[in-house]
């Protein structure tokens, strides 16, 4: 009987919670080199500034850091219903955000959601609901 493995999250970008509003997730697959792929498996990667734009109908991230590289273009997978859902997303105003690099079993994938940025005074709202949460006040 075989197990079956759960995706082990890489590496989280704790930025997109605190700048956004997030709203529905979207997991894809990425297009990758073998370097990139060790990279990735040996956590030698940060989300934190990469952003995703939608090009002549494909899904790029932009901005991802592999090992001592910046700013790598890689390009994401996704079905054409999953594109058309985004695109229309982006069309109301919302921003494409990655949350979380997922690398367990055999594929890498990373986790998207559509969120709409948060003024400066929601920011200092979740600043405050997180310190009461910790007892500080």
């Amino acid at each position: 009987m075989k197990k079956s493995k759960t995706p082990a999250t890489v590496t989280v970008n704790r930025r997109a919670r605190f700048d956004y509003q997030l709203g529905d997730e979207l997991s894809c697959g990425l297009v990758l080199t073998g370097p990139e792929v060790r990279l990735i498996r040996d956590h030698h990667v940060q989300l934190k500034g990469s952003f995703i734009t939608l090009r002549n109908g494909e899904l790029w991230l932009n901005n991802l850091t592999l090992g001592a590289d910046t700013a790598r273009t890689l390009k994401l997978l996704a079905t054409k219903k999953q594109l058309q859902t985004l695109a229309r997303a982006k069309q109301d105003g919302l921003q494409l955000v990655p949350v979380r690099l997922l690398a367990g079993g055999r594929y890498i994938k990373l986790i998207i959601a559509t969120g709409k940025s948060k003024k400066k005074y929601d920011k200092r709202e979740t600043i405050k609901q997180r310190d009461l949460a910790r007892g500080r006040y």
